[in-house]
């Protein structure tokens, strides 16, 4: 996407709570389609797939949701369903065209496979369910994996007060959340600018990064900040406020980080930058303090199970403060 495209980012949730939402849903999944550049059929296919997806969800889970939101990495839609149960006990066998619970056609998750350019679905009983559909013009390009966002404004908001970005140059990937003081128009108008700043400098040094950003938002009501840069083996850490790093490990304990206290645009502290070693099958997450941090404190196996092209939105899903804005990015360790 350019940098126009994401002044302001934002995750589309649509709560599945009666089967009206379902339409919703897919028309949502068209209109935002056509406004990531997706041509010809795409977006009705897109509508197809979330129509599924919200389905599904209808039938057969608890407290689900269908999220919508431009690629994090590359050009296109990502349509993604959570729920919080009962889940499936074999997600492979309900992809097969056929396998159904509830006596329809049993051709649902198997079409939504089909259809997208990408496809993935992790379940466990009774935690629930997280599908991701990936829908680009580009079909026979292979998708940039291990990396996840969510961007969600505060209820009642139609604007988001967070911002977020990754970039990718080689093997090296650096990412940006920002947190606009409050939330509304005011906070997106400094979490937009701050973003402008980091698609000019993405590849610079992190600690030039966040000056560049305190003197573009001096004019504004501040932010929040936090950065980080993964390459092969280590991840570099620079933030100011409250926006958090938690590295996630399957076998060794999880770590976290917490940004300096001050304001980006009105009192920066001292600008450092903290490395962890971080290895190929640990997944690291920034995320804003509009999801809870008491998710970190003792992460169970449910996220600990989940890729990084999931996890930020399964975050959302279930630990977001609603009264706030909420953004968490998520990026695979590099061999």
């Amino acid at each position: 996407m350019t940098s126009e495209a994401w002044d302001r980012p934002v995750t589309v949730e649509t709560r599945i709570d009666h089967y009206s939402a379902v339409h919703l849903a897919a028309t949502r999944a068209h209109s935002l389609g056509t406004r990531c550049g997706l041509g010809g059929s795409l977006p009705d296919q897109a509508a197809a797939v979330a129509s599924e997806l919200a389905s599904n969800l209808d039938k057969y889970a608890r407290e689900g949701s269908v999220y919508l939101q431009a690629l994090p990495l590359g050009e296109g839609l990502e349509i993604l369903a959570v729920d919080r149960g009962p889940g499936m006990a074999d997600p492979r066998r309900c992809l097969t065209d056929g396998y159904t619970t509830a006596g329809s056609l049993g051709t649902g998750l198997g079409a939504v496979q089909r259809i997208a350019t990408d496809f993935r679905i992790n379940s466990t009983v009774p935690d629930g369910t997280v599908a991701a559909a990936r829908i680009t013009g580009g079909q026979h390009r292979p998708l940039p994996s291990g990396a996840g966002m969510v961007c969600l404004p505060a209820a009642g908001e139609d604007v988001c007060g967070d911002s977020a970005a990754i970039h990718e140059n080689g093997h090296i990937r650096t990412a940006l959340v920002i947190d606009g003081l409050g939330h509304g128009e005011a906070a997106a108008h400094a979490a937009g600018r701050g973003l402008r700043v980091f698609y000019d400098h993405c590849d610079d040094p992190l600690e030039q990064i966040m000056q560049r950003m305190h003197h573009a938002l001096r004019h504004t009501r501040g932010a929040a900040v936090g950065l980080v840069r993964i390459a092969p083996g280590t991840a570099d850490f620079c933030a100011v406020g409250n926006i958090r790093l938690c590295v996630l490990s399957p076998q060794r304990p999880h770590r976290q980080l917490d940004g300096r206290p001050g304001i980006v645009g009105w009192n920066l502290p001292t600008v450092q930058t903290r490395t962890a070693t971080v290895a190929a099958d640990e997944t690291i997450v920034l995320y804003s303090d509009g999801i809870e941090a008491r998710w970190a404190r003792q992460p169970s196996a449910y996220f600990l199970g989940l890729p990084a092209e999931v996890l930020p939105v399964a975050l959302g899903h279930r630990h977001r403060r609603l009264r706030d804005d909420a953004t968490a990015v998520s990026l695979a360790g590099v061999a």
